[in-house]
């Protein structure tokens, strides 16, 4: 796949999501996720993009857990997109907020059953002393909404990730891959060519 410099790099992304998508990949909407933790270094985890409006990327997510109490503290990441089947990879660099509750409250309705309770019974990123205590939680949530809808817990919702900085690379032979980094510039993309 070649990069040049007059590609829309959104467009791409969504693009290679669906053509992912299309040969296979199991979640394509994968991406790596970089904080900052409290103690400076960073931290990574996989998470899903729900979705995308204009430059903002869409993920939810436990806001006690600890990547929300890191992007609290800091509220600057990374996106790291690689689909292995197509050759290709995204990086994005910008800042996050919260999604208004509307956003968080329409995606949460949409989860499947077994996602929106999950959400109640979890204490996510917090210690726990076996899977039977996961399990009994899982159980009381369940008969507490049983034949009612599950709603949004307070303490679940979206962030979006506004794009500052996206850079496309797409392997070539002999490790010469094709880089380019689009910068926003208040009205456009501004976009550097870089070295292999």
């Amino acid at each position: 796949m070649d990069l040049d410099q007059t590609l829309d790099p959104l467009r791409a992304i969504d693009e290679w999501r669906e053509s992912a998508r299309a040969a296979g990949a199991r979640i394509p909407e994968a991406v790596t996720l970089a904080t900052l933790g409290k103690d400076g270094h960073p931290r990574a985890r996989v998470v899903l993009v729900r979705g995308r409006v204009e430059r903002n990327f869409h993920f939810f997510t436990n806001y006690e857990s600890d990547k929300s109490l890191e992007l609290e503290r800091h509220p600057h990441a990374a996106l790291c997109i690689h689909h292995v089947e197509l050759g290709v990879q995204a990086r994005i660099v910008g800042t996050v907020t919260k999604l208004e509750p509307a956003a968080s409250d329409s995606y949460f309705a949409g989860r499947p059953r077994l996602s929106q309770l999950g959400a109640w019974a979890s204490d996510q990123s917090r210690p726990l002393a076996s899977r039977a205590e996961l399990e009994e939680r899982l159980g009381q949530v369940t008969a507490r909404f049983d034949g009612l809808e599950v709603p949004r817990p307070a303490n679940w919702g979206g962030y979006a990730l506004l794009a500052q900085e996206i850079e496309l690379w797409a392997d070539r032979a002999g490790r010469l891959h094709d880089r380019v980094r689009f910068t926003w510039a208040g009205a456009g993309w501004h976009t550097q060519l870089l070295w292999p």
